[in-house]
């Protein structure tokens, strides 16, 4: 995995402390529980051992996907710190677009996919929507694909960051 992971610096922050925790507090927490499970006798047949086996495999999995994103971390500079401004979009990049055919508007932060959370309104920058308004400036449209056809946004508005 070579490729940048686009952050904010909340995100690499959060990943950070899911990576402390993990290694700090969950391997423990999963040790404990493998040892309690192999008191119980027979490994062969014990499923609190398997079950705690299969946790020790996804924590250090994780942590391992975790160290690999931190590598190759790059972070999103703040709209406030950027020298070209909010005329734009860009990863990191608040906007607030419009649905031409509903009306509807939305409000997205566009973030690297390792951060994107679409019940926050975090949107990946490789997602369709995010793709498409990547680069583009406010008054344009875009059209986006999606499964069940073609959307077509304006872009409304490119936001100072948790400001609008």
């Amino acid at each position: 995995m070579g490729d940048e992971v686009f952050l904010t610096k909340e995100g690499l922050e959060k990943l950070k402390t899911e990576l402390h925790h993990l290694k700090t507090v969950r391997r423990k927490e999963v040790a404990a529980r493998i040892k309690e499970a192999r008191e119980y006798g027979d490994i062969a047949e014990n499923s609190e051992y398997e079950d705690a086996k299969n946790e020790q495999a996804f924590v250090e999995g994780r942590i391992k996907d975790l160290e690999n994103l931190l590598r190759n971390v790059k972070i999103i500079e703040d709209e406030d710190e950027s020298p070209e401004g909010n005329h734009e979009v860009k990863i990191g990049s608040t906007v607030e677009i419009k649905d031409l055919e509903s009306g509807e508007k939305f409000i997205y932060t566009l973030v690297g996919s390792a951060e994107a959370d679409p019940s926050e309104n975090k949107i990946s920058n490789e997602s369709p929507v995010g793709s498409a308004i990547l680069g583009r400036k406010a008054g344009e449209k875009v059209k986006v694909e999606v499964p069940v056809g073609v959307i077509e946004y304006a872009i409304l508005n490119i936001c100072k960051k948790n400001r609008h």
